[in-house]
């Protein structure tokens, strides 16, 4: 399995982009800072327990609002993970394009992902809490 998308020009003489250069291959690369390394891992781990919450209802990813562009971006679970990893090791996010034709119901936000897994963890955690409390 890739983390990254495959290259279906790879190793083609035709390939069209061949001649083109990436502009950022010139630009100096500044590392992700401690702090923005651990942002991105714990994202990685969040997005672990969103997917197995949410995949078995139906969820496929989460929308983004896009910073850059103001339009929301559709990630499927394994995209996303892609981009975080590709993230921690390049120090750059991925250039982007919307998803061709998603379907937004199929999506939450980080944040309704975040609320949801919170939900769930204080639902599992509720009794537990009151047996805790009564043995004092």
């Amino acid at each position: 399995m890739h983390d990254e998308p495959i290259d279906p020009f790879n190793g083609d003489p035709a390939d069209p982009t061949a001649g083109l250069q990436d502009p950022r291959e010139d630009d100096p690369l500044d590392p992700l800072t401690e702090v923005e390394r651990q942002d991105v891992l714990e994202d990685l781990a969040d997005l672990e327990i969103y997917q197995a919450l949410l995949a078995p209802i139906g969820v496929r990813g989460l929308v983004i609002e896009c910073e850059d562009c103001r339009e929301p971006h559709y990630f499927d679970w394994d995209l996303l993970r892609g981009n975080l990893r590709h993230l921690l090791s390049s120090g750059r996010p991925r250039v982007h394009e919307p998803a061709y034709d998603p379907d937004p119901d199929h999506y939450v936000t980080w944040d309704y992902a975040r609320g949801y897994a919170d939900g769930v963890h204080d639902t599992l955690t509720e009794g537990t809490e009151e047996d805790d409390s009564s043995d004092a």
